[in-house]
């Protein structure tokens, strides 16, 4: 390390196993979209699924960006506005946060806290669930529902998880239907309040949680007749509960502050 090496500060928390970097907008160097890959690497880097970068607003308590680990950017994680809410709560003791995202403004109400693990639900906004489409992706033909959150959905249902659902779910990812990406759920109903879901983000890849993953599975499975609302969706994170009332989506979950430090910047 040389005397007059940079370093940004950031802290890191993690919503359901969906972790990310919480960083000032007003410290991103030049090429943020390189120093998010840096970062976010989990060999060389501190290791995380994004970064959320952190602005002032003059109308909320404040504006994010997201970068994913791959450097692209994102209208809006679900998990990533949970965890910069939890950050807000911290510093600012606040029980109600808003936060303007790529995909509009998300009012966070705080429902319980244990010492640095924080519970909120999140008016996510109105959903928009399109009728099931059949898609081809590695030779086959797959059928799925297409839903938006303010970010694309595509949301499988299965009786079981098949074991190649990575390579599966990447090779739908890169099908010509979707324009602007898209992150794909594949989907067990458990129950008529309950499904289990495995998620494959663009930018992350495979991630333990997802919370605008967890909205899309949840509204298409009740939109189809699968499950009813308010539905409990278990990952390999956690289990996060959505309930979908007059069109608007709501998430409940938590979020919890894991650690502060200091990335050197080469």
């Amino acid at each position: 390390m040389t005397p007059n090496a940079r370093t940004i500060p950031f802290v890191k928390a993690s919503a359901c196993g969906n972790d990310f970097l919480l960083i000032d907008g007003a410290l991103a160097p030049p090429d943020p979209e390189a120093f998010t890959k840096q970062i976010c690497d989990r060999h060389k880097g501190v290791g995380a699924d994004g970064v959320e970068w952190i602005f002032p607003h003059f109308s909320v308590d404040a504006e994010i960006r997201l970068i994913n680990a791959d450097g692209t950017t994102a209208e809006i994680s679900g998990n990533g506005t949970r965890c910069v809410a939890a950050y807000l709560s911290a510093e600012k003791s606040k029980e109600r946060v808003t936060i303007l995202t790529g995909a509009g403004t998300k009012i966070c109400t705080l429902t319980a806290r244990r010492e640095t693990e924080y519970d909120f639900e999140i008016e996510m906004g109105a959903a928009v669930v399109e009728p099931e489409i059949a898609l081809q992706a590695g030779g086959r033909e797959v059928r799925g529902v297409p839903v938006s959150m303010g970010n694309p959905h595509f949301v499988i249902f299965v009786p079981d998880c098949p074991p190649n659902w990575q390579a599966h779910a990447a090779e739908i990812q890169r099908n010509r239907h979707f324009t602007q990406g898209v992150n794909v759920e594949f989907v067990s109903v458990a129950g008529i309040h309950d499904i289990r879901v495995r998620f494959f983000e663009r930018g992350a890849g495979e991630t333990q949680s997802s919370g605008t993953g967890s909205c899309a599975a949840a509204v298409a499975a009740i939109a189809s007749g699968r499950a009813e609302s308010s539905v409990k969706v278990h990952a390999a994170g956690g289990t996060q509960t959505v309930r979908w009332e007059r069109n608007l989506v709501f998430l409940r979950g938590s979020a919890q502050l894991i650690c502060r430090g200091e990335f050197f910047v080469s």
